[in-house]
């Protein structure tokens, strides 16, 4: 394609869309560049990239954008030195040149085109950029994902779209990253995470456009999230076999064990080791407590469910945890947003759910120390058919690495901690047709928010 072709389109969107920010030196460059072309050439590119340009703005702006385009065209042309022929017939080529250029400008709002619909329909961001690296299109869900309007988008270079006010500092990190990896390991396809969100961004030449280069971009966290999901379901299904067997392996053996020592028990108190006994039973005890968690881990029984009031649960435990909490200093808030919200459940196990993760929530907070108060919060609420009961702490919350951790068997962050009890949570929550979702900041604190299904209406 010829250079003042591939220039044209950006120089006219910057003069267009940024009325003050106009660079006389691209606009010198452009004349230098249109030196020699035909004016049919020109008029015929600038309808293209009028029609191009009024396709991406709103429609309140686009009486004002073809405005300002004839003004363009008007300084270029008006610039342009004629020869002596062109000179000599100055008259009747001015005449031509205003009809030309009213031509040039569509007044005239086009429906756009099926494929053009098609695309903006799409649930993927799509960009196509110029050989040169100039943006000359992209559809509605690409300016969602960038957060930024399309008409500011449009012409603008790739140095300029990387360093846009407008684009968030992660964003810009991750496509820097992914111009990297196709610059060196020639890789055109990446998985990349903003914030909450993971993006699947891929880019390809297409030959058929003159070599214009396709940049698409999907959200994929609901696709993530069931596949972890699904990974966190298979590692709790083997998790189910190993029980098995280590029941019937070492429970057993165990349970002989602790009936020797304690026909022993009498022996060693005669001779003052009556100690020994105690430390054996206790560790005995606790390795049953150990193999008793990790089966309910894999097979929790069948929830017995009976209608309760979620606010009334959330009190119910915060009586048992009040007690701990006051003599920790923590502070313990309960908020029902509903008092009428009802819940089908096993009320043993939920309440073990939440008591777990309140005690975790004491473990947190209580490195806050003196910059605030340690504080842990219950609420509950409706959220289309599920009841939400949010339970959170101003602890030292957790990093990425913990997060994406926090439901495998056998991972613990305490010293003396089994590694199961979130584990189970997580089974019991399943269970009873709902799901646990965790926030935390590391710092800050952390929000673990269980949905269970809601039945109750108010009356």
């Amino acid at each position: 394609m010829e250079r003042w072709r591939t220039r044209y389109f950006p120089i006219l969107a910057e003069y267009v869309l940024h009325v003050d920010k106009r660079e006389e030196d691209d606009l010198n460059e452009l004349l230098e560049l249109l030196a020699g072309v035909p004016v049919e050439h020109i008029f015929e590119q600038h309808e293209d990239n009028v029609r191009l340009l009024v396709s991406h703005a709103d429609s309140e702006d686009r009486l004002a954008l073809m405005h300002r385009s004839l003004l363009f065209l008007h300084e270029i042309m008006g610039s342009r030195s004629l020869s002596e022929t062109a000179a000599a017939k100055e008259e009747p080529l001015s005449e031509d040149w205003r009809q030309a250029a009213a031509k040039a400008v569509p007044l005239q709002e086009e429906k756009p085109s099926r494929f053009e619909t098609v695309l903006q329909h799409l649930d993927s961001g799509i960009a196509l950029f110029e050989p040169g690296g100039t943006l000359r299109f992209l559809n509605v869900p690409m300016a969602r994902l960038l957060q930024v309007p399309r008409r500011m988008l449009i012409g603008q270079s790739l140095r300029q779209l990387l360093f846009h006010p407008s684009l968030s500092r992660s964003l810009r990190l991750i496509f820097i990253r992914m111009y990297r990896q196709l610059k060196y390991d020639r890789r055109a396809q990446g998985e990349f995470l903003d914030g909450s969100r993971y993006l699947l961004i891929s880019i390809s030449r297409i030959e058929e456009l003159d070599g214009d280069i396709l940049v698409s971009i999907k959200d994929v966290s609901e696709h993530k999230q069931i596949e972890q999901s699904a990974f966190q379901n298979d590692k709790l299904a083997m998790l189910g076999k190993i029980a098995a067997a280590i029941a019937h392996e070492i429970r057993n053996p165990l349970t002989s064990i602790r009936g020797f020592i304690q026909l022993l028990k009498p022996y060693l108190e005669s001779i003052g080791k009556q100690d020994y006994a105690r430390i054996i039973l206790s560790e005995i005890d606790r390795a049953n407590e150990i193999i008793y968690e990790f089966l309910n881990s894999s097979k929790p029984s069948a929830p017995m469910t009976q209608t309760v009031l979620v606010g009334l649960l959330l009190k119910e435990t915060i009586l048992l945890t009040e007690s701990e909490a006051h003599m920790r200093g923590v502070e313990l808030y309960c908020e029902v947003f509903d008092p009428y919200l009802m819940i089908s459940i096993d009320v043993k196990q939920i309440k073990q759910v939440i008591l777990n993760i309140v005690k975790n929530g004491l473990d947190a907070v209580a490195d806050v120390g003196d910059k605030r108060r340690p504080m842990i919060r219950l609420s509950a609420r409706k959220e289309r058919q599920y009841a939400v009961i949010s339970i959170s702490d101003n602890g030292r919350g957790m990093d990425r690495t913990t997060l994406s951790r926090l439901f495998d068997p056998f991972f613990t962050t305490k010293s003396d901690g089994t590694g199961l009890g979130l584990s189970v949570s997580y089974r019991i929550i399943r269970n009873h047709g709902g799901s646990i979702q965790v926030d935390s900041v590391l710092g800050e604190g952390t929000e673990f928010m269980i949905y269970l299904p809601a039945i109750g209406e108010r009356e």
